[in-house]
């Protein structure tokens, strides 16, 4: 039997990554997109014969197409089994002081960027009926905060809240073709993401109301990072959201059962008043 092809966006490194790896141990090809040729060679040397290297920013329609010919030069008639939209990137600020581009490239990398892939990939998925085989499942990546917001993660809450949006559409329009989309939302995952909070610039925002409270949900993300799920933890489930003979159409990867707690279950004051206490954000105080 031929071995099933799966792309994954973001692999470098996090969760991207950590899909990979497992795909690649359960007997699948992946074509993973990087951005840097560094990067691809890197993911080449690790993971040999079964990986290969996409080289495109989901942003740019063009490369995305090139990507797309080239895998489709790679599998022949075939269909993908998968295409894993993992990209993304985390813009953070206070809404009412942050630069609007910051976050138009937000919604640009993590919305609008998924979107792209998806129309790239999507013949080779099953869209195209002229292709041998079953049709592949999409499997795009949102996060917890796809439905409960923090304050200061406004941007990156947004994109996730928007995919969540894009992806029940999408599912829904491409059961003509017989392509599933399942989500898959992480909660806190061991990765480069949550270091990269250590290295935002909060010094901008010091003579606004929100210092101090910035400071406090920047240590907390921190910690959280620290606490995080292995990405090899992520990409089990989306080994399962690919290949699970009835799939859910949201899986929800957290290790923390208070996330859980005010995603589905607490009011929404509730929660407000908790993330208040815990930032400093109340009124006066």
């Amino acid at each position: 039997m031929a071995m099933k092809s799966v792309v994954v966006t973001g692999a470098s490194t996090g969760i991207g990554w950590g899909c990979t790896k497992v795909l690649v141990s359960r007997g699948f090809h992946v074509f993973g997109s990087v951005r840097k040729q560094a990067d691809a060679d890197r993911l080449k040397a690790e993971f040999g014969e079964r990986f290969t290297p996409l080289l495109f920013d989901v942003t740019d329609a063009a490369a995305v197409s090139r990507a797309a010919e080239q895998t489709a030069a790679a599998i022949g008639n075939a269909t993908l089994a998968g295409l894993v939209n993992n990209a993304g990137i985390a813009v953070a600020g206070p809404l009412l002081y942050l630069d609007v581009d910051e976050l138009r490239q937000q919604l640009e990398v993590n919305v609008t960027g998924q979107l792209i892939v998806a129309q790239g990939f999507a013949p080779l998925l099953g869209a195209d009926s002229s292709r041998n085989g079953e049709p592949g499942r999409i499997v795009m990546i949102t996060s917890v905060g796809g439905r409960n917001a923090n304050p200061f993660t406004g941007p990156y809450n947004a994109s996730k809240f928007a995919l969540e949006g894009l992806s029940e559409s999408l599912r829904r329009e491409l059961m003509i073709f017989g392509i599933d989309v399942i989500v898959v939302a992480p909660g806190a995952v061991a990765t480069p993401i949550w270091d990269k909070a250590e290295q935002i610039d909060t010094s901008r925002y010091a003579n606004t109301p929100y210092a101090a409270a910035l400071d406090r949900l920047k240590a907390y993300m921190l910690e959280l990072g620290r606490k995080g799920f292995p990405p090899e933890k992520i990409g089990e489930t989306v080994c399962r959201a690919l290949t699970a003979r009835k799939p859910k159409v949201r899986y929800t990867v957290t290790p923390d059962p208070i996330q859980t707690l005010m995603v589905n279950i607490l009011p929404k004051r509730v929660v407000d008043r908790m993330i208040a206490g815990r930032l400093g954000l109340r009124r006066g105080a």
